[in-house]
Parts: structure tokens; C-alpha cells; sequence
């Protein structure tokens, strides 16, 4: 008996220990959320491999610019004897029997003028991984902001949850004296279950609150990169962020000075004019210094050695004269098409950041409604607890005042949660809430 007591206990301890292992929790500030997700998110990584993609563009078009050489070698052997005919003067005969060759090149090339294409090469890649880098910047904004929308989500879903609790157990509580009183005839039965159907409600919305709770965390498990069993226990200062907003005026030129995306443009239209440049480039000659060396070998025939060459070659597609330049045109129609997305994107940004700044002006009016309306949803459950203590309150009202300071003490903490996510998303627009 003493066996079998002892392998229970140590089941369940193993079974303790292994519940506690599989639910880990971690506290994070919203700060440290963001930086973890920056760190952890895919869609950098894979900005990261178009950097790279882009830097090895950037190598290629600078290879273009070093000289060229190449060698090639080869032998030959001839199983049939060649019909050599000589035809130099005091020669004559058939000439040897060959039945091997070997020979050897080595060709160099270096370019001297090129009509600027490889110069403008160069210049364009650089600014196309400024561009990439640029995108990137602009996509740790776009991930610091989610990163903070889930962070909400998830602090309103824990917040909801307390709030429920709370009320539930004292709506319980509630149940247990009116059953007292039901039993001892002081209450009739109807008012009774009205009391109970209202904390069958508390429990419908406390679940409904552990469910956005738990999808909540699993969200912000994967946009961090942490196991799914994580639990993860937000700051509860985060809704006391205090922000002072400043004039529309000044998040305009924030906006102007630090949005990536606009800078990213920026450097993809530097990028096309040099484009530009670059095909009008294509009508122009080439011209390189060129040197070489032979040796071959034909035994008892031919032998060649040291037969170096140098010079300057030139080259010329004589077909531009008469075949129109579509990289020219398709270079200019990669300008047009950038210039008016630049002109979009500068009115989309007036726009985001107008309408975001409205939205914290609003989001920060909205708590003083809601605190206001918790005071009076408070109040009035008092006072209806009174009179129905007294006689002069339906049940009903009672549970209607109390449904109402449940709703409104909520919307208290929904609405502070929601005005520092709006300024962060104000932030955003500006391009500098990765500064924060």
C-alpha cells in the first residue's frame, strides 16, 4: 500500500511539474514586446534577403568595371591523317603527317569608355539597397504598431476578464442571500431567478472574455516569436501612458522628415533617372584596351609561343540607328509611374496623419465620457441598491443598474487602452514610432 501511495505522489508531482513547464509566463512592458518583435518578425527576414539581394546587384554592376580575362585550352587528336596542302612559295608537298594539335589563348579586356552605362550602374544599385534598407526601416514602424494593437488586445481582454470576476462573485454572493430570502418568503420566487439569470450573464460574458483572451495571447505569442504556450502578463501601467499631442503642424513635418517609405521612393527616383541615363548610354560606342596570347602546338609540323597582342578594340551596334530604344522608353515610363506614386503617397500621408490625429483627440475625449459615465453608473447602482434594500426598487432596476455599472466600468478601461493605441498609430503615420 505504501508502494502504490508513493508512485501516486510521484505522478503527481511529475504531472505539476510538467503543467508548470507547459504554461510559461513572461511580463512584458509594451516597450520590450515591440523590441522583441522587431527582433522575431519573418517579415523582416525576409526584407533582410532583399538587402542582401540587392547588395549582390550592387557587386555585379561594380564587376563590370574590372578587367576581363579568360583562358581557354585545348588538344585534339586526329586518328585519320589531314590532307595538308602547303601553298608557301618554295614549299612543296603534302607536308608532315599530323595527328595531334594543342593550343592555348588568353584573351584581356578592360574598359575605357562604356557612354557612362557602368558609372550609372553603380549609382543606381546603391540607391536601390538605400531603398531596400529604407523599406525595411518603414516595415519596423508597421510591426511596432501591431505589436502595440496586440498588446491592447490583449490588456483589454485581461482587464475584462478582472472587471467580470469581480462582479461575478459578488452577483453570487447576491444569489446566495436572495435564496435565504426567498426561502424565508421575504422575496418571491420570479425576483429570485431574475437575480440568477443576471449572474448565468456575468459567467456568458466572463467566458466570452477568457476566449478574446486566450486568441489575444496566441496572437502575441506568434508575432514575437514565443512558444504558443506562453502566457504572457502585460504591464498594468500601460493605459496610465501619459501623452501630451502636440499641434497638427508638427506631426505634417514629422511625417515629411522621417516617413521611410516616402525616403525609400525617393531613392528608387534617383535610381530611374540614373536608369535613364543609362539606356540613352546604349546608343553610344564602346571602347576597351584589349591584349592577348597564343601558343599552339602541331608536332612536326607548327609550334607557337610568346604570340602576345595588344591594342584597342571598339564596338558599335550599328542596328540603334534604325531600332527605336525601348530601355529608354520603358526607363521613362518607370519615372512617370514613380513620380505619380510619390504625389500619391505625400497625399496619403497628409491624410493618415489628419485623420489619426483626430482620432487621438477623440479617443482622449472619449475617457473623460466614460469616467463620467462610470461615476454615474456607480451612483446609481447605490442608489438603487438603497431603495430596493427599502422597498422602493423593482428587482429589475436593481439588475439593470447593476448590468449598467459593469458596462460602464469596462468601457472606462476599453476606452484608456484604445487612446494610448491611437497615439502610437498617430506615431506611426509619422514614421517615428520606433523612436518612442
Amino acid at each position: 500500500m505504501k508502494k502504490i501511495n508513493n508512485s501516486v505522489l510521484a505522478l503527481a508531482l511529475f504531472v505539476g511539474i510538467a503543467n508548470a513547464n507547459a504554461q510559461e509566463k513572461k511580463t512584458l512592458t509594451l516597450d520590450d514586446a515591440v523590441q522583441l518583435g522587431i527582433q522575431n518578425s519573418k517579415n523582416l527576414k525576409i526584407d533582410a534577403a532583399k538587402i542582401e539581394e540587392a547588395t549582390a546587384n550592387l557587386l555585379e554592376a561594380k564587376n563590370r568595371q574590372l578587367p576581363e580575362l579568360k583562358v581557354s585550352g585545348s588538344y585534339m587528336y586526329l586518328p585519320l591523317k589531314p590532307n595538308i596542302d602547303i601553298k608557301l612559295p618554295g614549299v612543296s608537298g603534302g607536308g608532315p603527317e599530323v595527328h595531334q594539335v594543342a593550343y592555348g589563348t588568353a584573351n584581356l579586356s578592360v574598359p575605357i569608355y562604356s557612354g557612362g552605362r557602368i558609372k550609372y550602374g553603380i549609382e543606381s544599385a546603391k540607391y536601390l539597397v538605400e531603398a531596400s534598407r529604407l523599406t525595411t526601416e518603414n516595415d519596423k514602424v508597421a510591426i511596432a504598431y501591431n505589436v502595440a494593437q496586440a498588446y491592447n488586445n490583449l490588456f483589454k481582454a485581461n482587464q475584462s476578464i478582472k472587471v467580470l470576476e469581480e462582479n461575478l462573485t459578488a452577483s453570487q454572493k447576491r444569489d446566495e442571500t436572495f435564496l435565504k430570502l426567498e426561502n424565508n418568503g421575504v422575496i418571491a420566487r420570479n425576483d429570485r431567478l431574475k437575480a440568477s439569470l443576471q449572474t448565468s450573464n456575468i459567467e456568458l460574458q466572463l467566458l466570452e472574455a477568457k476566449n478574446n483572451y486566450n486568441i489575444a495571447n496566441i496572437n502575441m505569442d506568434l508575432l514575437l516569436g514565443l512558444p504558443e504556450t506562453t502566457e504572457i502578463e502585460v504591464d498594468q501601467n500601460y493605459i496610465e501612458e501619459g501623452n501630451e499631442v502636440k499641434p497638427l503642424d508638427f506631426y505634417l513635418n514629422e511625417a515629411r522628415e522621417n516617413r521611410k517609405d516616402l525616403q525609400a521612393l525617393d531613392k528608387q527616383r534617383q535610381a530611374a533617372a540614373l536608369g535613364k541615363k543609362s539606356a540613352k548610354a546604349e546608343n553610344l560606342p564602346s571602347i576597351a584596351f584589349t591584349g592577348g596570347y597564343v601558343a599552339a602546338d602541331i608536332p612536326k609540323f607548327l609550334t607557337i609561343y610568346n604570340a602576345v597582342n595588344v591594342g584597342v578594340g571598339i564596338s558599335y551596334n550599328l542596328s540603334n540607328l534604325w531600332k527605336e530604344n525601348s530601355s529608354l522608353k520603358q526607363s521613362k515610363a518607370r519615372e512617370m509611374q514613380l513620380a505619380a506614386t510619390n504625389e500619391l503617397l505625400n497625399d496619403n500621408i497628409k491624410l493618415d496623419v489628419n485623420r489619426e490625429y483626430q482620432n487621438t483627440d477623440y479617443s482622449k475625449k472619449r475617457i473623460a465620457v466614460f469616467e463620467k459615465s462610470a461615476e454615474q453608473a456607480n451612483e446609481n447602482y447605490r442608489i438603487t441598491k438603497n431603495k430596493y434594500d427599502n422597498g422602493l426598487a423593482t428587482m429589475t432596476e436593481l439588475l439593470d443598474a447593476d448590468a449598467a455599472q459593469i458596462s460602464a466600468n469596462v468601457g472606462v478601461i476599453n476606452a484608456k487602452a484604445d487612446a494610448v493605441l491611437a497615439y502610437r498609430k498617430l506615431l506611426q503615420t509619422t514614421g517615428t514610432l520606433t523612436n518612442k
